[in-house]
C-alpha cells in the first residue's frame, strides 16, 4: 500500500528542489521531516508541507501506521516556465525564465 501527494506549479526551480529531495529519499517519515526542518534551503518549506500532506493521506485514506512510513519515491518534474523581460542598455531586452516545479512524493509502509 502506498500514499501519494503532489505539489504542482510550485514557484521554485526544479534544480533547487532536486537537491533537497536527494537528502530525504529512502528515509523514515519522521527522519525526513527533521532533515527538512533543519535544511536551510528554500525548497524545504514546500517539501515540509508536501510530506505532511502525504502522511495525512496515508493515515486517513489508507489507515496506515504513521510510525512505519518511509519515503519510497520522490521526484520533481519541470512545470511551465513563465517568460518575463528585463530591459537592458540601448533599447534591448533580456529574457528572464521563472521556472516552476511539479513534485511527487510517495510514502510506503515498512514491512516487519
Amino acid at each position: 500500500m502506498e500514499s501519494r501527494a503532489y505539489l504542482k506549479y510550485a514557484r521554485i526551480s526544479p534544480r533547487k528542489v532536486q537537491i533537497v529531495l536527494d537528502l530525504i529519499r529512502g528515509k523514515d517519515a519522521g527522519t525526513a521531516m527533521s532533515i527538512l526542518k533543519n535544511t536551510p534551503k528554500s525548497a524545504s518549506e514546500y517539501l515540509i508541507k508536501l510530506l505532511k500532506s502525504a502522511i495525512a493521506n496515508a493515515e486517513h485514506n489508507f489507515n496506515m501506521d504513521v510510525t512505519k512510513l518511509y519515503v519510497s519515491e520522490c521526484f520533481v518534474c519541470p512545470g511551465p516556465t513563465l517568460k518575463r523581460i528585463m530591459p537592458r542598455a540601448k533599447g534591448s531586452a533580456d529574457r528572464i525564465l521563472k521556472r516552476t516545479s511539479h513534485v511527487t512524493m510517495v510514502l510506503k509502509e515498512k514491512e516487519a
